[in-house]
């Protein structure tokens, strides 16, 4: 019955293809399947996911090139997010090729890929994120989100739930203040100064003891996310766990750091 099924929507796709041609977002060329949203499985390949193997700061996720043993890498550490009010912090991959492509389509429309949840859904298993209890999307200002017409982290939150089978809170956290857009050259202190106090709990008793799992669509410099979770902690919350669909290629651990405790060769 799976592989019949399979069959069929090979086919379906293939016919979907030749009617409705579709132009990869990154390379031009053809998107073949529905399911790849607007990247071709080609570039799909060439993206840079992150996996298990991965040696990233066990806090923030930025990736490192460096060696370590996995019985060491949860004490790997940046030194960049030492004051993130986040407690850990993940991404499916590098904001560059589908990721970065399916990033801007979802601003754009509010349509989720089937390949782009399934990487959202296996990222949020992963240690230690897989702790959460519940999903709370980053709020839109109202103002915003009414001009864009929808907030793509409440598609992304609510697609993650689905899958899942966690629950998602959609109403505890509010955007209270209109905060200027993110450009592209702003630096971290600019990002941070932009959010600070832009977000209000307005349901504490909800958030209070659970372990809540952020979710948005890019970690830049972890200003917008450091700065929610930050009311999510003053709410009650015990643990604030971050997921967004990909994280600035721009930023990897040049030196790895550890943290207090004692490492033995």
């Amino acid at each position: 019955m799976t592989y019949a099924l399979s069959i069929v929507n090979q086919t379906y796709d293939a016919v979907l293809a030749l009617v409705y041609p579709q132009a990869c977002a990154v390379c031009g060329g053809s998107v073949e399947s529905r399911h790849d949203g607007v990247v071709c499985a080609s570039c799909w390949a060439g993206t840079r996911l992150f996996t298990d193997d991965d040696v990233v700061c066990w806090k923030c996720g930025a990736p490192s090139r460096a060696a370590i043993a996995p019985d060491k890498r949860h004490r790997v550490r940046c030194g960049q997010c030492d004051n993130d009010q986040f407690t850990h912090a993940r991404a499916c991959g590098l904001y560059a090729g589908g990721l970065r492509a399916s990033v801007l389509a979802l601003k754009g429309e509010p349509n989720l890929s089937r390949r782009l949840a399934r990487l959202m859904y296996e990222a949020q298993r992963r240690t230690p994120i897989n702790a959460a209890d519940v999903i709370v999307p980053v709020p839109l200002h109202a103002d915003r989100e009414r001009a864009r017409g929808f907030n793509q982290a409440n598609l992304l939150a609510r697609e993650l739930a689905r899958l899942s089978q966690l629950p998602v809170d959609e109403y505890s956290v509010v955007r209270s203040r209109h905060t200027e857009r993110h450009r592209a050259g702003m630096d971290a202190k600019a990002r941070r100064n932009s959010v600070a106090k832009a977000f209000v709990v307005r349901h504490p008793k909800l958030i209070s003891g659970r372990r809540v799992l952020l979710v948005d669509d890019v970690f830049t410099t972890g200003a917008t996310v450091s700065a929610c979770a930050a009311v999510l902690k003053d709410a009650g919350a015990a643990e604030i766990y971050v997921l967004t669909i990909a994280r600035a290629a721009s930023f990897h651990i040049a030196s790895v750091h550890f943290d207090a405790l004692s490492i033995k060769s």
